[in-house]
């Protein structure tokens, strides 16, 4: 049985283009970047042009790119060694109510330290209002963390507002583009953010390596210690073939970005369109056309998602809830409840993320099968 993948927000496959480019770095040019002899000065060689090659693609400098294990990684990074390192007097946190685990875990742990957290409510679309952001702020107010877009129902935040706001107060500010990067433009001198974080697991890149920017002139202490690897700022020997398929799957991405999002957005608004059309009862979560390009969120009355995942995966189709750091939990989805939905739909969804290599074919496999699947279980 053909398997027809839609779980792009959750990982995607390695173009095979990336695994080329790295494919020398694990048994010819394999030495320690960190060694001296020709071998770790080619490795270095090719960290450094890596290096380079993000930068640039992000509109940053060299000297900004943290090369890590992930996004994952980059928050807890932040928002364990800057947050504590604030004064006083600017001991105020702001996060919206939709961040993904990665940041919600780490402020929990800083509010029980005594910082003050307040987080901003999204509307029913699940998008952050910058007015009612503003009001939050105060003389205290020293980091805002908000993501880019919602990994689960596609929402794309006014960053650039958000940015230059937290820019005109002075107070620090973190943007998650793990959804966006490498599909949409992702540019840190747009957004006026101070960090930005990302995986490349999520374009087509390998898992296990991602990268941090921090902002030329922003101080933020290792995260790991006992090397002076990163400028001093993570100690490890690093991922030399990770960064360099990191470097080569964001190439690829900014090279056809046009293209694939707006093959992409033509599915998901066929998706968003016909679905609720097919099927009785279906509620479309997230903004209708403020959202990621490959993106299609629903919730179903009467259905558990659980049953529904089962059975699309008993006909070949490969979906999910919403994140996948949180699939084995028993609690709805803390996006679906910020956006107003009850816990009877909120533990009904099914996100449909589209990517490089989704086909028409697949769409017409999805529209077929799910009503059907819908049904079935209902009955």
């Amino acid at each position: 049985m053909k398997k027809i993948y839609f779980d792009y927000a959750s990982t995607s496959p390695v173009d095979p283009l990336v695994i080329k480019a790295m494919e020398p770095y694990f048994s010819q040019a394999f030495g320690n970047p960190s060694s001296p002899h020709a071998l770790g000065r080619e490795a270095n060689k090719a960290l450094e042009e890596s290096r380079e090659k993000v930068a640039r693609l992000i509109g940053a400098v060299p000297e900004e790119i943290i090369f890590n294990s992930g996004a994952t990684e980059g928050n807890n990074h932040v928002l364990e060694e800057i947050i504590p390192s604030l004064k006083r007097e600017a001991n105020h946190v702001i996060v919206s109510s939709i961040e993904h685990h990665s940041v919600l875990e780490p402020i929990e742990s800083l509010r029980a330290k005594g910082f003050n957290i307040t987080f901003c409510p999204v509307d029913p679309e699940g998008l952050v209002n910058v007015d009612h952001l503003r009001k939050a702020m105060s003389e205290k107010t020293g980091f805002i963390a908000v993501m880019h877009a919602s990994n689960e129902i596609g929402a794309l935040q006014p960053i650039r507002e958000i940015g230059q706001l937290a820019r005109e107060r002075k107070i620090l500010f973190l943007a998650d583009a793990c959804q966006t990067i490498g599909h949409i433009p992702v540019n840190v001198k747009d957004f006026a953010c101070d960090f930005l974080s990302f995986s490349a697991h999520k374009f087509y890149g390998p898992k296990g390596v991602g990268a941090l920017y921090v902002r030329r002139g922003v101080n933020i202490a290792p995260y790991f210690r006992g090397g002076d690897q990163e400028r001093g700022r993570r100690a490890s020997t690093q991922n030399v073939a990770g960064a360099v398929g990191l470097a080569k799957a964001l190439e690829i991405g900014h090279s056809q970005m046009g293209q694939e999002a707006a093959e992409q957005t033509k599915w998901r608004n066929r998706l968003l369109r016909e679905v609720p059309k097919l099927i009785d009862g279906v509620k479309v979560n997230g903004h209708l056309t403020n959202r990621l390009p490959n993106n299609a969120h629903f919730s179903f009355d009467g259905l558990g998602s659980e049953a529904l995942l089962m059975s699309l995966d008993m006909a070949g189709i490969c979906a999910s809830m919403g994140s996948a750091c949180t699939s084995g939990a028993m609690e709805p989805s803390h996006v679906l409840r910020a956006i107003g939905l009850s816990d009877e739909l909120a533990f009904g969804s099914l996100r449909i993320s589209l990517g490089r290599w989704t086909t028409e074919e697949d769409i017409e496999c999805l529209l077929k099968e799910l009503p059907q699947i819908v049904r079935r279980i209902r009955i």
